[in-house]
């Protein structure tokens, strides 16, 4: 039969100081534990299946003499009925560090998600255009919350507010928290259905975007027009000028152009090559060169140590208004996007050149998946033509327009 030690009282236990381990009496096996740097805590002396074992009550006077009592008799009836309270205790701090590792929040989710993806993203606008809406729109309602907790209300007071107002932005957030949320059920942060998803699901709850969404097309110019502005644009200076000029004959985007650097171009051949991380669609594009489009680029001069044709006054890449401000000061209602739309009305209106020819022109990416499968080139030398054409008429019809303003007005009326 164990020894029974003399039970200490709540005195005696504060006047202790000696390092080593002193036995508390009232429970067999309650010792004191005494560090060198004279530090207490509780611990329970036992054998468990035949083993002998230490029990860890926790730190005195954290712990007090009669609460550390009260534990070891838990304990020691545990450890009677047949259970080892130490093993519980390790399996329970397992399943918390468990849980608490998928305590993951909707924000830590987010954050996650994008630094996973966000390098495989061409467009640097495209990881601040994720944070901007998530932030706005999407935390103030469930930043905070556990993604595993996440459900469908959660998701609908995030977007009905604006899904009739700014159907656009609703319809890329609810793109955005679905692809988080099927991120954190990937990493087992959550289980079942995701809430934002919107086949079968949400496009029951809420009206189709095409349905309620305002379609708002850029500004163009009207191809009978193009003559009177491309004579005023001429006539302007500056390098913002000359690149508006070159997207024209080009039929191609403003941030293309702006981005433009000479190693691109093959004077020889007549061709501007934008490789594929330059494209939106993420695919290599051939331009034909026409005359005219040739010979404003041999008139531009090339700076020492800048790679661009259309540099900036810092010889950096010209910012995404500098087009644009060349039309407002023409005073032109329209965007440089819009001569696209002018470029294709052309082709579509004024002349043979087959549709699928134009849409290649505009790096368009093919709708119809059987016929895209099937092509196989770009059509260059057809769209040399096209291109040419283009130019010439926009050169030739300039020659005989009416002054721009005047140009407008009479299509006004």
């Amino acid at each position: 039969m164990p020894k029974i030690a003399k039970e200490l009282r709540a005195l005696d236990i504060s006047r202790l100081t000696e390092p080593g381990h002193h036995p508390a009496g009232g429970v067999v096996g309650l010792y004191l534990y005494i560090t060198p740097t004279g530090a207490k805590s509780w611990v329970l002396r036992t054998m468990i299946a035949g083993k002998r074992r230490h029990m860890g009550l926790g730190a005195y006077p954290t712990v007090p003499l009669a609460q550390a009592r009260e534990k070891a008799r838990q304990a020691r009836d545990e450890i009677i009925n047949g259970n080892d309270p130490i093993a519980q205790r390790k399996e329970a701090k397992s399943l918390l560090q468990a849980q608490q590792a998928t305590e993951v929040t909707f924000a830590q989710a987010a954050l996650a998600y994008i630094d996973a993806h966000g390098d495989s993203w061409k467009n640097p606008k495209h990881r601040a255009q994720w944070t901007s809406t998530l932030e706005t729109y999407v935390y103030p309602v469930m930043g905070k919350l556990m993604v595993k907790d996440v459900a469908q209300a959660h998701v609908l007071q995030v977007l009905e507010p604006i899904w009739k107002t700014k159907t656009e932005t609703a319809t890329r957030i609810r793109g955005r928290m679905e692809s988080v949320l099927d991120w954190a059920t990937a990493r087992h942060y959550r289980q079942g259905d995701n809430p934002a998803r919107w086949k079968g699901h949400l496009d029951k709850l809420l009206a189709p975007p095409t349905r309620i969404q305002k379609v708002v097309h850029h500004k163009a110019i009207q191809v009978g027009n193009m003559a009177a502005f491309m004579a005023d644009l001429r006539q302007r200076e500056g390098i913002a000028a000359r690149a508006l000029e070159f997207a024209i004959y080009c039929a191609a985007r403003s941030g293309e152009v702006r981005g433009a650097t000479w190693d691109e171009i093959d004077l020889e051949n007549r061709i501007w090559v934008i490789p594929a991380e330059r494209m939106k669609a993420g695919s290599e594009h051939r331009v034909p060169l026409s005359r005219q489009a040739l010979d404003l680029l041999k008139n531009m001069p090339k700076l020492v140590a800048c790679p661009y044709i259309f540099p900036s006054s810092k010889s950096g890449m010209l910012s995404d208004m500098a087009l644009l401000a060349v039309m407002r000061r023409m005073e032109v209602d329209a965007v440089p996007h819009g001569f696209r739309s002018t470029f294709r009305d052309w082709a579509g209106e004024t002349t043979n050149y087959p549709r699928d020819i134009a849409e290649q022109a505009l790096a368009h990416t093919l709708t119809n998946k059987v016929e895209a499968a099937y092509r196989r080139g770009d059509a260059l030398e057809k769209r040399r033509d096209m291109m040419q054409d283009w130019a010439d008429f926009c050169q030739r019809q300039a020659q005989k327009a009416q002054p721009l303003q005047e140009s407008f007005r009479s299509n006004a009326l």
